[in-house]
């Protein structure tokens, strides 16, 4: 049995990183959306919507669900709001200060 990776901190942000996937992210702030509307808000391809969504599903930052015919789909604002604290996290781990550089080579 294999094991998926869960999506670290980079892997979110590479895929939040492209102008498609940033904008599908700002129309799913505003609640479930269908594929087919997400289409018609980008003025893309259906192709093209879907590939991005996928990218944004192996990110775990958007959930999907099929019904009928049709998929909707959901941000997941938990995994948004960690993925802010985790990159500060990171970004500061180990900094004791911000104003005083105790090894400048200046």
């Amino acid at each position: 049995m294999t094991t998926l990776a869960v999506p670290g901190v980079l892997d979110q942000l590479k895929a939040l990183s492209h102008e498609i996937r940033y904008d599908l992210i700002r129309h799913l702030a505003g609640g479930e959306r269908c594929v087919c509307d997400l289409e018609a808000l980008l003025e893309l391809p259906q192709s093209k919507v879907s590939y991005h969504l996928g990218i944004l599903r192996e990110a775990e930052l958007v959930t999907a669900e099929q019904r009928g015919k049709n998929t909707y789909y959901t941000l997941r604002q938990d995994q948004l709001f960690r993925l802010g604290g985790a990159l500060l996290n990171e970004i500061f781990t180990g900094s004791p200060s911000l104003t005083h550089q105790s090894k400048s080579i200046c």
